[in-house]
């Protein structure tokens, strides 16, 4: 597929999903590159915001297969994964797939899940990939987890493990609808509980469109901006810990994906500044006076964007 098909194709994208989500484009755009550069999203909202809706609609936009895993404190492993089922007819063991398989899961309230549900998870996420009592099972493509967590400290919650947060290639803050989106929801209401979905690609489309992100021209500048941000954001005297060389390629993969949604072949400084906060704010752990003084990672990385100096002429030659 050539670059214009492709931006034309992932506007098309965002634009069916914003028939039923209203106000959440930007939300939407990220789950796309995630999905593009083989990441996965953290969702962290308010209930009732739409977070169920917008994974729903997303995964039947591109044509792919939905899951929905309600995380509970006394969920096992095995019923996220699988499990072999001995079937007494004709003395059998065999797979009971678990709803892991599919290609847009939906982790609701992943922070209710124990500890060892959780690291059920890092495998999965990582290596694409599950493995039940010995046996390791590839799982298809594309794929991808949006997650969903609640406040911490409220009943049946476990903190997520920096391992486990590091393995989100995003994170996106949802808040309530502005009063205008929210009026237009309710005229669309009777719409939008009716409105039936068509895909707008199919997953070999978006396998290639994947492949084709790999080759968008990235000049050495840019992986020097790459690095002398992440480099300011480990020395800030408000951070304890900062992102790791995980963030670094994660942000690269995510502006290759958003040069080819604005219908270009090559990076530039905007794609890095447009995904940064989303990519680099959930891997950083604070300092005490950076709480005392009440700033935020989000905070912490727009103050470096602006202090970081941005290369030019990335075209290539």
């Amino acid at each position: 597929m050539e670059t214009e098909e492709i931006q034309s194709k992932l506007v098309e994208v965002r634009e069916k999903v914003g028939e039923v989500m209203v106000g959440l484009d930007d939300v939407v755009e990220t789950l796309l590159i995630a999905l593009l550069s083989d990441g996965h999203v953290l969702l962290e909202g308010l209930p009732g915001v739409g977070k169920t809706t917008m994974a729903k609609t997303f995964a039947q936009v591109i044509g792919g297969q939905f899951k929905r895993i309600q995380m509970t404190p006394d969920l096992l492993p095995s019923d996220v994964l699988g499990v072999n089922v001995y079937n007494p007819e004709d003395r059998s063991w065999g797979l009971r797939r678990g709803p892991i398989f599919g290609n847009v899961i939906l982790i609701d309230e992943l922070n209710r899940a124990s500890p060892k549900v959780q690291s059920a998870f890092l495998e999965v996420m990582q290596e694409r990939q599950v493995t039940i009592e010995g046996d390791t099972l590839e799982l298809g493509r594309p794929f991808m987890v949006i997650a969903t967590q609640v406040p911490y400290g409220e009943a049946g919650t476990y903190p997520l493990t920096t391992v486990q947060i590091d393995r989100f290639a995003y994170k996106v803050k949802l808040g309530y609808p502005s009063p205008e989106d929210e009026a237009e929801v309710l005229n669309r209401l009777d719409r939008i509980e009716d409105f039936q979905v068509k895909p707008v690609l199919s997953l070999r489309e978006l396998v290639s469109i994947e492949a084709r992100a790999k080759k968008v021209y990235v000049h050495p500048r840019v992986n020097g901006y790459l690095v002398d941000l992440v480099t300011n954001l480990r020395q800030s005297s408000y951070v304890r810990s900062g992102p790791g060389p995980r963030a670094t390629i994660t942000l690269l993969k995510g502006c290759r994906v958003k040069a080819l949604m604005d219908g270009r072949d090559y990076i530039n400084p905007d794609d890095v500044k447009a995904l940064a906060e989303k990519a680099l704010s959930h891997r950083m752990e604070l300092t005490p006076q950076a709480r005392a003084d009440e700033v935020s990672q989000e905070e912490i990385v727009k103050e470096t964007l602006n202090s970081v100096s941005v290369p030019k002429d990335l075209k290539p030659n």
